[in-house]
């Protein structure tokens, strides 16, 4: 065992396991706050999943935003420097978000936290191509999942304990654990940006680089049937939550404790299906991914006791192992060097834009209508997406750039 994890990070460079490191750090403050989040503002300020909703999709509609600045600032200036400003302004906003009173104020805070906090994500991304050739991305970036999971653990269940006891403690843990991976990631982390990178384009060429993405039909085609499986994937951590209480008797404890069978399951068997996976066509992977979606979140709908949402977690986790590191993938092979960041930006639209219009889409169904119909209505979006990730596979599997490694290539050190 340990000559195995010796071998696994000797085939990833040393740059690579300082971000895995920092992005566990900052993945436990965020899951602490997250998963908890609509729970606290429908029972700080008294309101519905509507109005929370609105609140949700605040950040991430001004999040979008910021991720299309960002993704342009990331190519003009580098990784490092939209990093540390995302987890400064991180810590910062966390903590306003804890002393607001008034659900007035909440609603324009969002705006202007969604906006900046955004602008880093694009880097993340960036980096972690910039540092990993093609071949080893699928890999790296489920190796980000497992970490990332193994995050999922601690957080939802130390979360959900503070969470019935006090939400603000959540908002200081973040903001604290933020400054710390900032001051991390300062001292131990140098800039990866390639060296082809366009130095003398000025800021607002860079900017006027997306309609050159945009003009990229292939990844927009990508982009949509993302959209649509991320439309449903947002509702675990929007929505189930108030559902499961609102409608099962089960309080953030019980949630938590899904999230943490969500991340276990990451963490046991990410990297094995990350091999498995990545032999074969990387499109038909993430319409497999979506197959389990459809299979986990329609089960919501249909099951009463707390073991079968366990089950129904389970199959969606599955699903969240093949979709999460192939997307990622996909998406970094989609883009020129020059361009990496601002395809990573655009790339943050299938989830931005599911977050934007999923809570409140939700919040319309589950106070108004038979909150079973948002399970159905999702299963029903999982099964377009499915189809479309086959047609992707019908027109791009042959490219080289979507093509799995050659099977000599996995066998032979084996033998």
């Amino acid at each position: 065992m340990y000559k195995r994890l010796q071998k696994i990070y000797s085939d990833f460079p040393s740059k690579f396991w300082v971000v895995v490191g920092t992005s566990f750090i900052d993945r436990i403050g965020g899951t602490l706050l997250f998963p908890f989040f609509s729970l606290y503002i429908t029972e700080k300020f008294g309101v519905g999943m509507t109005q929370a909703g609105i609140v949700l999709g605040s950040f991430s509609a001004f999040g979008l935003v910021g991720s299309i600045i960002g993704g342009a600032l990331t190519d003009k200036f580098g990784r490092k420097p939209l990093v540390l400003f995302g987890l400064v302004f991180s810590a910062v906003s966390t903590l306003s978000l804890g002393l607001v009173n008034e659900f007035a104020v909440l609603i324009p805070l969002s705006v202007a936290i969604g906006l900046l906090s955004n602008i880093a994500g694009p880097a993340r991304q960036a980096m972690i191509a910039d540092l990993l050739p093609e071949e080893k991305r699928q890999e790296g970036f489920g190796i980000l999942r497992v970490v990332g999971n193994m995050a999922w653990i601690i957080g939802p269940t130390i979360g959900g304990f503070i969470a019935s006891r006090s939400y603000f403690t959540l908002f200081v843990m973040d903001a604290l654990i933020s400054c710390v991976v900032a001051v991390i990631f300062f001292l131990y982390i140098t800039e990866t940006r390639p060296e082809t990178t366009e130095e003398s384009d000025s800021i607002l060429r860079t900017f006027a680089g997306y309609s050159a993405v945009l003009r990229d039909y292939a990844y927009v085609g990508f982009l949509v049937a993302s959209m649509l499986m991320g439309l449903v994937y947002q509702q675990l951590y929007n929505s189930l939550s108030v559902y499961l209480r609102d409608n099962h008797g089960i309080d953030p404890r019980g949630y938590g404790f899904l999230l943490t069978a969500s991340a276990i399951t990451v963490i046991l068997f990410q990297f094995q299906t990350t091999r498995i996976i990545k032999k074969y066509p990387a499109f038909l992977m993430m319409a497999l991914g979506v197959f389990f979606y459809m299979v986990g979140f329609g089960l919501f709908g249909f099951v009463t006791v707390f073991w079968l949402f366990a089950v129904a977690v389970v199959i969606i986790t599955i699903g969240e192992m093949v979709i999460m590191p192939t997307s990622s993938a996909l998406a970094a092979n989609f883009a020129p060097e020059d361009m990496r960041g601002r395809y990573m930006a655009v790339f943050g639209l299938s989830w931005a834009l599911p977050a934007t219009i999923g809570p409140s889409a939700a919040g319309l169904i589950l106070d108004n209508y038979n909150p079973n119909l948002l399970w159905y209505v999702g299963a029903i979006i999982c099964a377009v997406s499915i189809f479309s990730f086959i047609i992707l596979h019908l027109r791009l599997g042959k490219n080289p750039r979507f093509n799995p490694p050659e099977p000599e290539q996995e066998t032979l050190p084996a033998s």
